[in-house]
Parts: C-alpha cells; sequence; structure tokens
C-alpha cells in the first residue's frame, strides 16, 4: 500500500457521498466555503507572504512571482469565481439525447460526475479552490498537489475551502491536498508518482504548469490525462489593422500579466505594416518589455529606413532595449517581460511560422481584411484563434466558465479553457420491455 492509498480511498468514498447531491446542496456547501475564505483572508495573506518572501531570497523571477502573489484584490477575485462557479447550471443529469430504437428499447444519453480527478500545479494558489470549486460543483471528488513554492498558501486555502463545505452541510472530504506536494521541499516527487500510477482511484490527471512537468506527466502517467499546455502565442498583424487598437492590443497581450500561459510571446508584422505599427509600438513598450527582432523589424522599431546593419543606432526612445532575434526566440514561452519580433511577407508565411512553433494555445490576426481573418482562423491549428482581440482572454473566468482547470492544447473532447463539462462524463440509461437479444 502506498503512502497515498488512505486519501485515495477517502477521496473516492468523498465522491460516492457527493454524487447524488443535488444542485442546492452542492451550492450551499460553496457559499460556506466561500464565506470561509473571506472570513480567513487575514490568514490565508500572511502564509502567501511566507510564500512570496521564500520565492524572492530564492530569487525567483517577479513575473513568476507575480503568478504566486496573493492581496485582497485577488482573494476577492478568488471569491468571485466560487459564486461564479455556484450561479453556473448543474451539469449533473442533463438528458443530452434520446432515442427509440427499431425494436423499441429507449435509450437515454445522460450526463454524471467523472470520478476522482488529480491536478498537479505550479506557483498559482487560486489553481487551489478554482479546481476544487469546478470538481465540486460537478460531484466530483479532487486531490490538489500544488507545487513547494506555494506550499503554505495551498495549505491555508484548502483548509479554509474545506472547513467551509462543512459548514455549508457538504463534504468536505471530496478536496484533499497531497500531503508531500503541501509539505515537503522541490526535491521530493513521490507523491506525484504515486498520483500518476494509481489506478482505480484517480480517474483523471490535469498537469497546469511548464514544460518540464506536463512533459513529466505525460509520460510517465498510468492514468487519463488531460494535456494542459504551455502557450507560446503568437500576434500576427496585417498592414490593414487600426495601428493604435493594435499597438493597444499588444502592450495588453504581453503587460496585463506576463507570466500567463495566454501572454503573446512573438509578434509576426506583416513588412508593410512595419513602418506604421513599430515606432509607436517601440514608444509605448518602451522601459517595460525587451524586445528581440529581427533586423528589418528591429530598423523600424529605431525610426531607421534601411534594414540590416543599422542595429547599433542610438534609440529615440528612452529605456528601450532590442536585442537581434535567434532561433531560440521563436520557439520560447518566456513568462517574462520579453516579446520577439519577426518579419513576414504574407499570410501563408504567418500561418506556417505559427503552426510550426506554436504550442496550441491562442493565436491572434489583427487585421480589417475580412477574407484574411476567416483564412487565419481556418488555417491555423489553435484552441483559440483571436480576431482584433488580445491573446489574454483565453481564460475560463473570461468565457463565463466560472473559474477553469487549465487550458488544453490537445485535440481530445476537451479544448481550450477547461470547466465544468470537463468533469463529467456520460451514462446511457435503457429501458426495455421484456427485451431480448435473438
Amino acid at each position: 500500500m502506498s503512502a497515498l492509498t488512505p486519501v485515495f480511498v477517502s477521496l473516492k468514498k468523498a465522491q460516492e457521498q457527493l454524487a447524488p447531491r443535488n444542485r442546492a446542496e452542492k451550492d450551499a456547501a460553496l457559499r460556506g466555503a466561500a464565506a470561509a475564505i473571506d472570513q480567513d483572508r487575514g490568514a490565508i495573506l500572511a502564509a502567501n507572504g511566507a510564500d512570496v518572501r521564500r520565492a524572492r531570497a530564492g530569487g525567483m523571477k517577479e513575473a513568476l512571482i507575480d503568478r504566486l502573489l496573493l492581496n485582497n484584490e485577488r482573494i476577492d477575485s478568488i471569491i468571485a469565481g466560487i459564486e461564479a462557479v455556484i450561479r453556473l447550471e448543474d451539469p449533473i443529469g442533463r438528458v443530452q439525447a434520446g432515442w427509440t430504437t427499431p425494436g423499441g428499447l429507449f435509450i437515454e444519453r445522460i450526463t454524471v460526475p467523472l470520478g476522482v480527478a488529480a491536478i498537479i500545479y505550479e506557483s498559482r494558489p487560486n489553481v487551489t479552490v478554482d479546481a476544487a470549486s469546478l470538481a465540486y460543483k460537478a460531484g466530483c471528488a479532487i486531490l490538489l498537489r500544488g507545487s513547494s513554492a506555494a506550499r503554505e498558501s495551498n495549505r491555508a486555502l484548502a483548509a479554509s475551502f474545506q472547513a467551509g463545505l462543512q459548514a455549508g452541510g457538504g463534504i468536505a472530504g471530496a478536496a484533499a491536498l497531497s500531503g508531500a506536494g503541501a509539505l515537503e521541499g522541490p526535491e521530493n516527487h513521490d507523491d506525484v508518482e504515486e498520483i500518476l500510477g494509481a489506478r482505480g482511484y484517480i480517474d483523471l490527471v490535469l498537469p497546469r504548469g511548464g514544460r518540464e512537468l506536463i512533459r513529466r506527466v505525460v509520460e510517465n502517467a498510468r492514468v487519463p490525462v488531460i494535456e494542459t499546455g504551455e502557450g507560446n502565442c503568437h500576434i500576427y498583424v496585417e498592414e490593414s489593422a487600426d495601428m493604435k487598437a493594435a499597438a493597444a492590443i499588444i502592450e495588453n497581450a504581453k503587460l496585463q500579466k506576463p507570466g500567463a500561459c495566454n501572454a503573446v510571446e512573438t509578434l509576426l508584422v506583416r513588412r508593410p505594416a512595419l513602418a506604421a505599427l513599430m515606432p509607436g509600438l517601440a514608444a509605448r513598450l518602451a522601459g517595460k518589455v525587451e524586445l528581440r527582432c529581427d533586423g528589418a523589424a528591429k530598423a523600424a522599431a529605431l525610426g531607421l529606413k534601411n534594414r540590416p546593419g543599422t542595429g547599433e543606432a542610438a534609440s529615440p526612445y528612452t529605456g528601450l532595449v532590442i536585442k537581434d532575434a535567434v532561433e531560440e526566440d521563436w520557439e520560447t514561452e518566456y513568462l517574462d517581460r520579453v516579446l520577439a519580433v519577426k518579419t513576414v511577407d504574407s499570410l501563408d508565411e504567418a500561418v506556417e511560422h505559427i503552426n510550426r512553433y506554436g504550442t496550441g494555445h491562442s493565436e491572434a490576426i489583427l487585421t480589417e481584411d475580412l477574407a484574411a481573418s476567416r483564412e487565419f482562423r481556418r488555417r491555423v491549428d489553435a484552441a483559440c484563434v483571436y480576431v482584433n482581440a488580445s491573446t489574454r482572454f483565453t481564460d475560463g473566468g473570461e468565457f463565463g466558465f466560472g473559474a477553469e482547470l487549465g487550458i488544453s492544447t490537445q485535440k481530445v473532447h476537451a479544448r481550450g479553457p477547461l470547466g465544468l463539462e470537463t468533469l463529467t462524463t456520460i451514462k446511457y440509461h435503457i429501458s426495455g420491455r421484456g427485451h431480448i437479444r435473438d
């Protein structure tokens, strides 16, 4: 028996108790969880402060610390996420279809809870509550395995959530924090191996984090996995675009939350758009973002007419940092205040670049050409494809899902932001009148 077997058994029993609960009962428990987090915010912020201090002492870059950081506004957002989940319709017990066979059998396809899920995630402590809320509403139990960077925050949030469920008449044991994930240092991943091999206990694993975490889970899991992928996201700008709006969209997609997986990492600019876009964009990003440009984009950003060989010219904008792009820049998810910029000569070249280097997450085109926008949407292989909007909208909350479990870049039925439906499956109910098969 593994060290986590008692936890697995407890989660399975809790899920069996939760599955038949109706919407009113589940919503009452979630309201209790929201109230408990609100009441315990002082303790939660104190725990988060300890995590942030430890992260800074360890040299974590500020864009990643921002993903870890909680404040009153972010706790308000966590509570709002629970309230949004409460407002959602119960996904369980829906009759998706019904039909009668030629032989007289009546068949119904009905949604039911998936069972016991596990989520393995990095940094973001809000995921603890988002995932637990969605799982509870879907009638599922969930094992929460956060990273050591957020261990104090996750412990405080999980304790409040569980106490709140109980106070609301719910089943506190339906959400559990992995002991090793909560308490041990980054070198101990024994519990992860147990989770990935927990056949018969864990029905689905969701990895949410960087490339290495996702690769490790996908390659080693012996239970079903929905891969929530990294985000090497692109914005492609055509010469027909509104350049003022384009600059604002690009700035938002890069800076609104640089450490998010839906932040833009590479800007593709069609050559005729360089002169109109790059000087204003460079001025807007000066002192905020380091640019990694090819020769033509670099010259345009500096306001120079000639192309190669102008990289040593003085920047006309205070704080503007431009470096020469290399091949590695096109394939990098920076999660930082860095933006790669590449010149392309056609929509075909832009699509080819995106489908080669993109991760299937979120891609955007900025254009006033309707035919180009349609072609881009048709040919770009990604979960979310935008026209004239920031990639930062790829988010369960923004999509109306209340919260999210992650963003899937796979091509299975669950793709893009993962909400309640991800934690449901189907059951067939078949009614007969003494039917036997010949």
